[in-house]
């Protein structure tokens, strides 16, 4: 039976993307050698970064002055890497949901923190609106989470604000453009929208490193990895590669124009089938909605049959689309390499359930 991939992440990635990683972990560049076993000095293995950073510049059109490096530890750690370099007296934080109120709490330990806006009280069914006016004007930086993974809010824009943007972009990034310029620095773990877990991509303007008043931990600095072009200690080699493999993918498919296009389609379909269908109700404000990570629940009336429908689905071959366990409902991720075919799936599937109920 054909699987169609919902999974919130780690996420589905292209077939072509997945097999050409495979080969290369049998033999690597006709090296006799497995990826998985290559030195990350060896020779064949320098310009699979090279050319990641050169995609990475070439997909988001990031400006001079910038650095693009590989790290691992995750989006999470990036919570407390992010003010440790950053953070000198204040940050302005929006507390969008889950992921940005930890990202918030690490940064308190290096220094004032002012929610400039909040969600939280409305259950993070909305991204929040109209705070730019709210970010003082001597904070360092003012730090956004683009899109939830957990509630299905997301807000596809830059921020016009006077101070630095620093954003996590873990689940949204090469799905739209971004004007990079605006940004100290902006971060993603990998696996949802751009390799497979391991890895995590930080985009850093260079002379805004150094400014914190606080000594760190070498590993900790982003001077360290830029310096090193990512080879300060051994990188995650494998994960590096899928990525190569899936921004090749990326720009021979339109780039983040098309990926913009085909989001926004994929979301515009399932959307129109959960307002349509009597069984089910989207559970974010429409303004706010995600093209990422749509996010529903069963009508109150049809309560009792979420189970039933999540079973349905799992017999069509339909996978990952149970919600958040803090949230529950369901939640249909539909990043970059979900397809239409997919998303029809899906759609299907809840008409053909709404039929027999």
């Amino acid at each position: 039976m054909k699987k169609y991939n919902f999974n919130a992440g780690p996420s589905m990635l292209p077939r072509e993307v997945i097999e050409n990683t495979a080969k290369q972990l049998l033999d690597f560049n006709g090296s006799g050698l497995s990826l998985m076993e290559i030195s990350h000095r060896a020779k064949d293995f320098q310009p699979v970064v090279d050319e990641c950073v050169a995609l990475f510049k070439e997909l988001l059109d990031i400006p001079a002055g910038y650095s693009v490096i590989f790290l691992g530890g995750g989006a999470s750690l990036q919570f407390m890497q992010i003010p440790a370099n950053f953070l000198v007296k204040k940050a302005a934080y929006v507390n969008s949901g889950v992921w940005a109120k930890k990202a918030m709490k690490e940064a308190k330990l290096f220094g004032e923190v002012v929610e400039v806006a909040s969600s939280a009280d409305g259950g993070y069914t909305s991204y929040p609106k109209g705070f730019e006016a709210n970010v003082p004007a001597d904070a360092d930086y003012l730090h956004v989470c683009t899109n939830n993974t957990i509630y299905g809010t997301e807000c596809r824009k830059d921020f016009d604000v006077k101070v630095p943007l620093i954003a996590d972009m873990s689940s949204d990034i090469m799905s739209r453009p971004v004007d990079v310029a605006k940004y100290n620095a902006i971060y993603a773990g990998a696996q949802k929208n751009l390799a497979m877990a391991g890895v995590t991509v930080i985009i850093v303007k260079d002379d805004a490193l150094g400014k914190a008043p606080r000594e760190l931990p070498t590993m900790l600095d982003y001077r360290t990895h830029v310096e090193k072009g990512s080879m300060f200690n051994t990188p995650p080699v494998v994960p590096i590669y899928s990525m190569l493999e899936n921004l090749r993918w990326l720009k021979k498919n339109g780039g983040v124009e098309a990926a913009d296009k085909r989001a926004h389609e994929r979301a515009a379909a399932l959307y129109a089938e959960i307002d349509r269908n009597k069984l089910f109700k989207g559970t974010v404000e429409e303004a706010s909605r995600s093209v990422m990570n749509l996010c529903f629940v069963m009508n109150e009336d049809y309560a009792e049959l979420e189970k039933p429908f999540l079973d349905f689905a799992t017999e069509r071959g339909i996978v990952g689309i149970k919600g958040h366990r803090s949230v529950g409902g369901f939640r249909a991720s539909c990043y970059n390499a979900q397809t239409m075919e997919g998303v029809n799936a899906l759609i299907q599937a809840m008409k053909d359930f709404e039929a027999k109920h």
